[in-house]
C-alpha cells in the first residue's frame, strides 16, 4: 500500500486511519500523499489512472475498472467569449464522461480505494448523477452496490440508475440527514459509501485541473467557474491546481467563481451574509436539480477557500439558468441546467465587475443535457411539418 494520510480541512487533525469525516469536528477530510517530481509524459492508450498514477496513492491504477473516463474536451467558445468581452472562454465538457457527468472521475478513484481497503460492498447517496456513476462502476467492478435516493426522485432519473443493477432504495426522510446516516450504517455494515465529498472521491476531480493545464499548453485561465452543490468537485479542482503550484509548474492559482442557483444557494447566502458557517437552506427548489443540496457537506470548506483566496460566489435566477442552457446549445453544447449555472454565473459576475473585460475563463460543464429532458418544457422549442411532395417548397 502506498503511504497517504487524511487531514481535516478545518482543524488540521491528521490520521492514517480511514476517515470519511473528521472525528473531532465532523468537517471533510483531504487526502495527502507525495507528489511526483515531474509531470508524466503522454503515452498512447493510457487510462485516466494510468496517465496520472503518480499523483494518487494507489498500489495499482486498475485499468480493468476504467470505462474511458476523463480526457474530456476543453472546447474553445470563441464566439460566446467574444460576445461577453472576454479574451478567451473555454468549456470543460464533463458530459463526455461514460455516464455523462464529472462524477465518473471520483467514482473511479473511490472504487479503487474501496477495493484496496478490502471492501466488497460500495454505496452512495445521490439525486442522480452520482447514483448512475457509482452503479456503473460497481457493475464494472463486479461488487455489490447500494444506491440511496430521495423518495421524490422521478422515474426518468430512476431508470438510468436501475439499468446497472444496483440495490436501489428510495428513502423517505430528510436528504441532509440521509448523508450522515449512510456513513453510520456503512461503517456498521461494511459498506464503503462514496458520497459527494468522500476524500477519495474528491481527489478524482484533481484530474480536471491537470487536463485543463495541459490543454492550455501548461497555463491556466484567469477564472475557473464551477457550479457547486456538495462542494467536493470544487475542492478537488482547487487541489489539482495547488498540486501544480507545489510542483513548480504554475506560479499562481486561477481565481474561482462559485455559482449556485438562487433556489438553493446555502454557500452563496453564507458568503454574502458574512457567516462563518453554512446553514441549511430552507425550501430548496430549482430547475438545476443536480445541485439542489440544501446543506452541503463541504460547504464550510468551500466558504473558507473562497474567503482565504479572495474569490467570489454568485447565485443565479431560474430564468438566467434556462437562458444560459439555450446559449450553450446555440454554441453546440447541450448541457443539463446545473451545468448552465456556470455560464449564468459568469454573465452575472461580468455585469457587476467581478470578472473584468479582457480576462479569460473556463466553465466546468458538469453534465450532459440528456440527463434531464424534463427541462424541454421550459424552453420555447418549435418545429414544422410538411408532406414529402412539398419538402422542396418548405426548404426554400
Amino acid at each position: 500500500m502506498v503511504f497517504f494520510r487524511f487531514t481535516c480541512t478545518s482543524c488540521g487533525k491528521a490520521t492514517e486511519e480511514e476517515a470519511l469525516r473528521c472525528p473531532l469536528c465532523d468537517e471533510p477530510m483531504d487526502v495527502e500523499a507525495d507528489l511526483p517530481s515531474s509531470f508524466p509524459p503522454v503515452k498512447p492508450k493510457e487510462t485516466l489512472m494510468e496517465r496520472f498514477r503518480d499523483f494518487f496513492p494507489f498500489a495499482d491504477p486498475r485499468s480493468d475498472l476504467s470505462l474511458g473516463e476523463g480526457f474530456t474536451p476543453l472546447v474553445d467558445m470563441e464566439a460566446l467569449g467574444r460576445s461577453f468581452g472576454l479574451s478567451s472562454l473555454w468549456a470543460k465538457n464533463e458530459g463526455a464522461n461514460p455516464t455523462w457527468s464529472f462524477k465518473d472521475r471520483g467514482t473511479l478513484t473511490g472504487v479503487i480505494h474501496a477495493m484496496e481497503m478490502g471492501y466488497d460492498r460500495i454505496g452512495t447517496v445521490s439525486t442522480g448523477n452520482m447514483a448512475a456513476s457509482v452503479a456503473a462502476y460497481g457493475a464494472r467492478a463486479g461488487i455489490e452496490t447500494v444506491v440511496l435516493v430521495n423518495k421524490g426522485l422521478p422515474r426518468e432519473k430512476l431508470g438510468p440508475i436501475a439499468m446497472y443493477g444496483p440495490r436501489l432504495i428510495k428513502v423517505d426522510g430528510d436528504y441532509g440527514r440521509l448523508y450522515h446516516e449512510s456513513l453510520r450504517i456503512g461503517k456498521k455494515l461494511g459498506i464503503y459509501f462514496i458520497n459527494s465529498d468522500a476524500p477519495f472521491r474528491v481527489i478524482g476531480s484533481k484530474t480536471i485541473s491537470y487536463e485543463i493545464w495541459e490543454q492550455l499548453n501548461r497555463s491556466v485561465p484567469d477564472w475557473v467557474v464551477v457550479p457547486v452543490s456538495a462542494g467536493g468537485n470544487l475542492r478537488g479542482i482547487v487541489q489539482g491546481f495547488v498540486d501544480l503550484v507545489s510542483m513548480g509548474l504554475l506560479n499562481r492559482l486561477p481565481r474561482f467563481l462559485v455559482v449556485q442557483a438562487e433556489g438553493c444557494s446555502p454557500i452563496v447566502k453564507a458568503f454574502e451574509e458574512g457567516a462563518e458557517k453554512v446553514r441549511r437552506f430552507d425550501s430548496p427548489h430549482t430547475v438545476a436539480h443536480a445541485i439542489e443540496n440544501p446543506f452541503p457537506p463541504s460547504g464550510n470548506q468551500v466558504l473558507r477557500l473562497v474567503r482565504a483566496n479572495g474569490w467570489s460566489c454568485k447565485a443565479v435566477s431560474e430564468d438566467s439558468i434556462i437562458e444560459a442552457q439555450r446559449a450553450l446549445a446555440f454554441n453546440g453544447l447541450f448541457v443539463q441546467p446545473a451545468s448552465a449555472v456556470a455560464l449564468a454565473g459568469l454573465k452575472k459576475a461580468m455585469a457587476d465587475g467581478t470578472v473584468e473585460q479582457g480576462q479569460s475563463a473556463a466553465l466546468i460543464l458538469t453534465g450532459a443535457g440528456l440527463k434531464y429532458t424534463a427541462v424541454f418544457g421550459q424552453h420555447d422549442l418549435s418545429w414544422t411539418q410538411c408532406s414529402l411532395d412539398k419538402l422542396e417548397k418548405a426548404l426554400r
